[in-house]
């Protein structure tokens, strides 16, 4: 789960949008609580120490139904969108406890009995890291933490008197995306049992049918991203600086779903420099002198998959100009992008090699 950091704020924001967008258009609803109780998978050894006893907590959403009155719903079986507000102890007294609010899709199988859900949001620590009260908390660096939830399970509404259940798994990820040392992050695997209503059942309108489908695709295209965003290395108490990410890359529309890109990466990375000149200093006996060229630049592939203006991005790449060693020369990206027109685009990713963030990249792009 680690590689999915985070992409929440931005998540939350651009869903948000996309709801109150489709205010005006009438949908019925339902709601549903939860109760979960877990544990935490050691990911890293280095937060061994924090898993004590099982994290339990509430689960609240809101989800707004769909049913085909704009096309995209109709591809996707006619998802929710909604929100999600979660309360997690930890069990731990150095990890305190969590508030987090998410925005969410929820996508449904087999006869709409099967519920798969994903949200980005962000989460509230009552206890991070503090070098002087809190030093053993190496999970959360920051206060403000980017959170990431995917639940699965099973749902049946209206059982009696519009009321139904629903039970299943759930993973929640809590990080700050290396915004702030230490970031060693969270995951949390729980069982989920609750109850759900839905209010205006009887009112629920037909589904719109897709219709007969029809291919589509687009010629190739090519797109300038500029991208940009704050981060420090991985020592505690180190400054925080700002970077900058050129990227140029061609993609190529094949459905109405899905999109493929290629393309090349620029990255100029101030925490490097800083890095560089901490090791060589600190470590005069080690490999690194100092002299070290702190740019680094990358070919990568990847893929979007499309959700009206929204898409969601995922993309492998590898470094061809490396002259510092940092995590490896593989890095990867998740995030997501909301476009404005045929050319212009807004994203937030998060750029990560392997299951560690290096940071969350906010970009602006044109589409030629």
């Amino acid at each position: 789960m680690n590689y999915l950091r985070q992409l929440g704020i931005a998540f939350f924001c651009i869903l948000t949008i996309t709801i109150h967008a489709q205010e005006e258009k009438v949908r019925p609803f339902d709601l549903e609580a939860d109760f979960f109780y877990g544990m935490l998978l050691e990911h890293n050894p280095d937060i061994s120490h924090l898993i004590t006893e099982h994290p339990q907590g509430i689960m609240l959403a809101y989800n707004r139904k769909t049913y085909g009155y704009e096309a995209w719903e109709r591809r996707y079986n006619f998802p929710d969108v909604g929100y999600t507000f979660v309360y997690q102890d930890m069990k731990n007294e150095n990890l305190g406890e969590l508030y987090s609010a998410y925005a969410h899709y929820n996508f449904y199988y087999w006869k709409r009995r099967l519920q798969f859900r994903i949200g980005q949001g962000v989460a509230i620590a009552t206890n991070p890291y503090d070098r002087e009260t809190n030093f053993i908390n190496n999970a959360y660096g920051t206060t403000v933490l980017s959170s990431t939830m995917l639940k699965f399970g099973f749902k049946q509404n209206n059982i009696f008197k519009n009321i139904g259940v629903h039970a299943g798994v759930t993973i929640i990820h809590y990080s700050n995306a290396n915004l702030k040392a230490p970031n060693n992050s969270t995951n949390t695997w729980a069982f989920t049992a609750g109850i759900n209503y839905f209010p205006k059942a009887n009112e629920f309108p037909d589904y719109i049918p897709l219709g007969e489908k029809t291919a589509y695709s687009e010629p190739i295209h090519y797109n300038l991203v500029v991208s940009g965003g704050a981060n420090q290395s991985d020592i505690n108490n180190s400054p925080r600086y700002g970077f900058l990410t050129l990227t140029a890359f061609a993609d190529k529309r094949i459905n109405h779903k899905s999109s493929f890109t290629a393309g090349v990466d620029a990255f100029f990375a101030n925490f490097l420099k800083e890095l560089i000149r901490y090791e060589s200093v600190a470590f005069p006996e080690g490999e690194v002198t100092g002299d070290e060229d702190w740019k680094r630049f990358g070919v990568f592939i990847g893929h979007e998959l499309h959700f009206n203006e929204l898409s969601f991005v995922s993309q492998l790449g590898y470094y061809v100009y490396y002259p510092y060693d940092f995590e490896g020369r593989f890095y990867n990206r998740l995030g997501l992008k909301r476009t404005f027109g045929d050319h212009f685009s807004g994203s937030m990713v998060v750029k990560a090699h392997g299951a560690k963030a290096e940071a969350v990249e906010f970009g602006l792009g044109y589409r030629f």
